[in-house]
């Protein structure tokens, strides 16, 4: 076991943190950090690694869990030697301390590098976490919540669903991104993450299609779009007419979410002038639209239906080439002469890069059995949602089409991605 001390230096208002690591033939580390903080946390952490491990995220919203970034990249790193040197800045004019730290313990054992601390074989032998990317309410956490517990029981250990609401998903992901590679953090992944959200959010602390990868599709949600009850209209022409001579505004589950694209396009179609209204999730979205805070809203059933039937929203048309097996009677836009407005809300599951390929297998697995249950498919379905089992490679290249489809909407309509 090696010990030794943090260094801490303070330079006016700028304080650094630094510690380094000997060189260290062909062990696994294995660290330990025991910081007690009590610090204003608008923080720019940079992080520099010897040889050229290249790990580096700024403006971090929150301290990293450091620890499980250094043991991931170096789990990677087959050097005999290495010099590890890490460097926090803090860049906060006022910076406040009310605790500082006292030492980090490294434990180094003999291990080989290039092997996950994770055994497939073992694999699980503690709870699994599922993080929703919205609120509770609303069609993600729906179907989080509807197959947990058969899920869990498919694999073999209880499944804890955890909603991380914020930035359409991107809080959701980046935590995901940096957890351990060993399948007890899963991703929800969605159409905001991994369809349009990376359109939309170019500095991320993360990187979508190579931090996270492809682990099961679950399903999908043809939208509609409805508005609320007061609003003066019947059909997509009487609601093009008022918004004619009326501003009106539309919410969403968030910037660079399929609702808010689907609204965005709407606009295009229709040469409408619309007030887009952000939310973190569909769940304050449509509570807001039912309430007449907003005008109307894009989403998926799950979300929308139980505000429809108390008679608070109004159906008006479906965003999809056929028609919603939940709302029959409700035309499509194909219907009404606009074949562009085609969008669904769609989920699957992904977990950090570097996750054993067999424990992959084994989620996927549980999942696929989770999702041929007769009365889970039967709730999903009554939910709106179309079931979307399949392999890994199976949902990689369904989300990847989607991603270049929305591309090339975003693209044609002109719509900005500057946030």
């Amino acid at each position: 076991m090696v010990y030794f001390f943090l260094i801490l230096e303070q330079t006016g208002e700028r304080p650094c943190l630094e510690f380094g690591l000997v060189p260290c033939p062909g062990l696994d580390l294995d660290l330990d950090l025991d910081l007690d903080l009590g610090l204003d946390l608008g923080l720019d952490l940079g992080l520099d690694l010897g040889l050229g491990l290249g790990l580096e995220s700024r403006r971090a919203a929150r301290l990293l869990p450091l620890a499980q970034i250094l043991r991931a990249q170096l789990m990677h790193n087959h050097a005999n030697a290495l010099t590890l040197l890490t460097r926090f800045s803090m860049l906060r004019s006022k910076y406040w301390f009310k605790g500082l730290f006292g030492l980090v313990s490294v434990m180094l054992s003999a291990a080989s590098l290039a092997q996950p601390a994770t055994s497939a074989a073992n694999y699980p032998d503690k709870p699994v976490r599922l993080i929703v990317t919205v609120p509770p309410g609303g069609a993600a956490d729906f179907v989080a919540r509807t197959l947990s517990e058969r899920f869990g029981k498919e694999l073999g250990t209880t499944v804890l669903v955890e909603n991380k609401a914020g930035a359409n998903g991107t809080i959701a992901s980046a935590l995901v991104a940096r957890a351990a590679p060993d399948g007890y953090t899963l991703l929800q992944a969605g159409i905001s993450t991994h369809g349009i959200g990376p359109y939309f959010y170019e500095n991320l602390p993360y990187a979508p299609f190579k931090d996270l990868v492809s682990v099961a599709a679950i399903a999908e949600f043809p939208i509609i779009l409805a508005v609320n009850a007061q609003l003066p209209v019947q059909s997509v022409k009487e609601l093009i007419a008022l918004a004619q001579g009326k501003q009106l505004s539309f919410a969403s589950a968030g910037t660079g979410s399929a609702p808010h694209l689907s609204g965005e396009l709407f606009k295009t179609e229709t040469k409408l002038n619309m007030v887009h209204v952000p939310y973190k999730g569909s769940a304050p979205a449509v509570v807001d639209v039912a309430s007449g805070q907003v005008d109307l809203m894009f989403d998926g059933i799950p979300s929308l239906l139980p505000h429809i039937k108390s008679g608070k929203l109004r159906p008006i048309a479906a965003v999809s080439v056929k028609r919603n097996s939940q709302l029959p009677e409700l035309p499509t836009f194909t219907e009404l002469g606009y074949p562009s407005m085609v969008a669904s809300v769609w989920y699957g599951l992904m977990t950090p890069a570097g996750t054993p390929q067999a424990i992959i297998d084994k989620v996927n697995a549980a999942m696929n059995k989770t999702l041929a249950v007769p009365e889970l498919q039967k709730k999903l379905e009554d939910g709106g949602a179309i079931v979307m089992p399949g392999t890994p490679k199976d949902f990689e290249a369904f989300y990847l089409k989607d991603y270049a489809r929305w591309g090339d909407v975003i693209k044609k309509a002109g719509i900005s991605t500057k946030q």
